[in-house]
């Protein structure tokens, strides 16, 4: 572990000690229009944390503010686990997360439909200096929801552990380090956004920059007026920043850029070496491992690859019968994964966890890969069809589905991912009844998250199954 024991070790920057020595930072975080200093995030935070201290756990609503800064801050300094909600969360995707994972409270702007739990407003001026005993690093910090290939979203427990782990097996491997100044627009709810972004920057001491949305635009003024040098993005913002050109271009004096969450296309890779003089380094996780693998700012950064194990991460791969698989760059297997970034598993489901984490420590990752002989890591295509990355997002079919299936005028629906230039992946949907598309579209968008909407719905009479009446997706990509 870094730092000293303090009340937040997790949170280094944010040790009392360490400000009143001097690593106040007048701008520590911009968000929404807020600029806060580090004393100002002690002191708010704490606020937050005598208000939630106790709690089972806290559900936050994850919009790009910092009311949202403060209250994930606050809890972690209390030592209660966060439940991010999706900034653009549905009805019943909200009733889901918060009946699952028991939150006791709810802090963010109000929705009308929050039942029995308690709202606790944020508020920025707050100041308090209590002094928190540190949590035990195996205790939870985060319950994130993430989709899988069927039903319903479930809970990944994450330890305080594993996000100390990685993001310090980051800075080693990026040379991130307090002069930076990281800037991204991604979301608060998701690892790559909230874990390596916000508590990745309270971790190392570096100011931090969210440019609220991730538009090209947004990312070339923050390096210009806030000296960004590190920035994160999805390969769907890198896409357009090079479709820009000039902020592309406007990049240059970054130190890094770092691509995550899907595989980066080459022509984008290449688009932006070219506009910016910068290789982006590129690496691989999920919500369940972390970030397990990367590029390194002193190795080689390897179109398509998504590079090494990071300090104290194992790999290997599987084939179909369990059997290991050559390591030549060209045999595709299943990747396990090793680690101490690892999740304790998924709240309430052992029969989910069970079948992803072994006995012995290992991650299966759902992923299929390559690895050639100097340990290079290419990944290659998800074992399951009914996992689709669109934007950067990782969404679950079989939640579309569940809620077309709640829907009227629906009897029958598969969802599937279908390749897209600039998303990675579109959502399309085939339905069997009478309900009109666009109506379809609206009705997944006010249910769930809107980025889990269908771009497309497929009025159709029948959809192609097996003997054993299971829809055959395989088949499906043939009739778009």
């Amino acid at each position: 572990m870094r730092g000293v024991a303090s009340v937040a070790v997790l949170l280094d920057s944010l040790n009392p000690a360490a400000v009143a020595a001097g690593a106040d930072i007048g701008d520590a975080v911009r968000i929404d229009g807020v600029t806060l200093s580090r004393s100002d995030l002690v002191g708010a935070a704490t606020s937050v944390a005598e208000r939630v201290a106790g709690a089972r756990q806290v559900a936050v609503l994850a919009r790009p503010t910092a009311a949202t800064v403060l209250a994930i801050t606050g809890c972690l300094i209390a030592g209660v686990p966060v439940v991010p909600v999706p900034a653009d969360v549905g009805a019943a995707e909200r009733r889901h997360i918060l009946t699952d994972s028991g939150a006791q409270a709810w802090l963010g702007d109000k929705p009308d439909d929050l039942g029995g739990i308690g709202h606790i407003p944020v508020r920025l001026h707050a100041r308090s200096w209590h002094r928190y005993a540190e949590p035990s690093l195996d205790a939870t910090a985060l319950i994130i929801y993430t989709s899988g290939t069927t039903g319903l979203p479930k809970g990944v427990l994450v330890s305080r552990r594993a996000i100390a782990a990685d993001i310090d097996m980051l800075a080693e491997a990026w040379q991130w380090t307090p002069a930076d100044t990281l800037v991204h627009g991604l979301p608060l709810y998701h690892v790559h956004g909230l874990v390596l972004g916000l508590l990745g920057s309270l971790r190392i001491g570096n100011r931090f920059v969210h440019t609220g949305k991730p538009a090209p635009e947004a990312y070339a003024q923050a390096v210009a007026e806030y000296g960004g040098s590190l920035l994160f993005g999805v390969p769907t913002v890198w896409s357009r920043i090079v479709e820009d050109g000039a902020a592309a271009r406007a990049l240059a004096p970054a130190r890094l850029l770092v691509s995550g969450s899907a595989a980066l296309p080459v022509p984008v890779f290449d688009g932006l070496a070219a506009l910016s003089g910068h290789r982006p380094v590129e690496r691989y996780g999920s919500t369940e491992s972390l970030i397990t693998l990367s590029t390194r700012v002193d190795g080689e950064r390897r179109p398509g690859s998504v590079g090494l194990p990071l300090n104290g991460v194992r790999t290997r791969l599987r084939s179909e019968s369990g059997g290991e698989v050559a390591h030549d760059g060209e045999s595709i297997g299943r990747l396990y994964v090793s680690s101490p970034t690892l999740f304790d598993g998924y709240l309430n489901r052992p029969d989910a966890t069970a079948e992803v984490l072994s006995d012995d420590g290992w991650y299966h990752t759902g992923d299929v890969a390559t690895i050639d002989g100097d340990g290079m890591h290419r990944i290659v295509g998800r074992e399951s069809v009914d996992l689709i990355k669109s934007g950067g997002f990782r969404i679950g079919a079989g939640e579309i589905e569940t809620v077309l299936l709640g829907h009227e005028g629906v009897r029958e629906a598969a969802v599937i991912g279908a390749p897209d230039d600039d998303l990675g992946q579109r959502i399309v949907a085939f339905v069997v009844g009478d309900a009109e598309p666009e109506e379809l579209i609206d009705f997944v968008a006010r249910e769930l998250s809107v980025h889990k909407r269908p771009r497309v719905v497929r009025i159709v009479d029948s959809l192609p199954r097996n003997a054993m009446g299971k829809v055959l997706k395989k088949e499906l990509t043939q009739w778009l």
